[in-house]
């Protein structure tokens, strides 16, 4: 009997094989390899559902497989999963997906440039707060545009296609006040922690380690303040500290794909009713108001809602912007 066939259509293969062939491919050969290999393993696809329902997440595995060494074909990673499952589990339990790509900044930017300045941040999911930081990066889109901090070229520099349609930014933000909630906060001091944040880079992405090794050096000159807890308790609280002469954004990237349903339009529901504006970056399937733009070659790909408008397409990990279009 083919293998395959016990394994059926179980979430875990479900999940798997669509984050091969629609988030991996042409993006990591690694996680393709990986998360194919997975989809059509049962001894693999049978451990991983052991796990708590949150804790099976690709990203999730695959880091944690990587941070106990698993390299290169998907037979290494399968020999590290199954020898080392004890070791891999506690990593899975005890860690957490919080790719904190600072790239994002250059998705946002032109809609954090259009809005009245002085602004106020508050990001949810904020991880280190690395995308609190947007005025501190140097930007380099692809038009032309470059843009420095005021005290000069930083030494994260965040490169960006910027397609027809969306305003190219003339100046950086001026940001008052920043804040951010995450329910584990990254320690950007902490060696450890920064490690971690690496291994989440997929594998062959070294641009994207590298940026954010740098944006990590720049965070720890001034780290933004994180505070820990759930963002549907923590957010309303937050938001009324944040100084009233500026321009209160509630943002986030790559977020809630990680709450349920329930929890989501409590989300909506809450930052809906707060002063300011609500800035949205995340998979065109993750919010009822742009499940109608995953389609055709953008179906995985992120859209950027300004106050539950969307406005843009976007690249998940900040390389790219573009307009909207049916």
């Amino acid at each position: 009997m083919d293998p395959t066939t016990h394994l059926g259509s179980t979430p875990v293969v479900q999940a798997y094989r669509a984050f091969g062939e629609r988030e991996a491919r042409g993006v990591s050969a690694t996680y393709e390899s990986w998360a194919i290999g997975v989809s059509e393993d049962p001894v693999v696809a049978d451990l991983i559902a052991t796990l708590p329902r949150a804790k099976r997440q690709p990203n999730l595995v695959f880091a944690a497989a990587r941070w106990n060494g698993a390299r290169g074909t998907y037979g290494d990673f399968r020999t590290t999963l199954i020898e080392l499952w004890p070791q891999v589990r506690a990593t899975i339990l005890a860690r957490a997906t919080q790719t904190n790509e600072a790239n994002r900044c250059a998705v946002l930017l032109p809609f954090l440039a259009e809005l009245p300045q002085p602004l106020a941040l508050l990001e949810v999911g904020a991880a280190a707060g690395l995308c609190l930081l947007p005025d501190r990066y140097s930007y380099r889109y692809d038009d032309g545009t470059a843009l420095d901090p005021d005290e000069g070229p930083s030494d994260a520099v965040l490169p960006c296609a910027i397609g027809p349609g969306v305003a190219v930014p003339d100046r950086l933000p001026e940001v008052a006040w920043r804040a951010g909630i995450d329910l584990e906060p990254v320690d950007v001091h902490d060696d450890d922690s920064r490690a971690w944040l690496e291994t989440l880079v997929w594998p062959e992405h070294d641009d994207r380690r590298t940026r954010l090794r740098a944006a990590l050096d720049v965070a720890r000159r001034d780290p933004p303040r994180v505070v820990r807890g759930d963002l549907l308790d923590v957010l309303p609280a937050l938001a009324a500290e944040a100084p009233r002469d500026a321009t209160l954004v509630v943002f986030h990237s790559a977020v809630l794909a990680y709450l349920d349903a329930e929890a989501r339009s409590a989300f909506v529901d809450t930052v809906s009713a707060l002063p300011g504006h609500w800035i949205s970056n995340e998979g065109a399937r993750v919010l009822p108001a742009t499940t109608h733009l995953a389609a055709g070659d953008r179906g995985d790909g992120f859209v950027v809602t300004v106050d539950g408008v969307p406005r843009a397409y976007a690249h998940p990990h900040g390389r790219a912007v573009a307009e909207l279009h049916d």
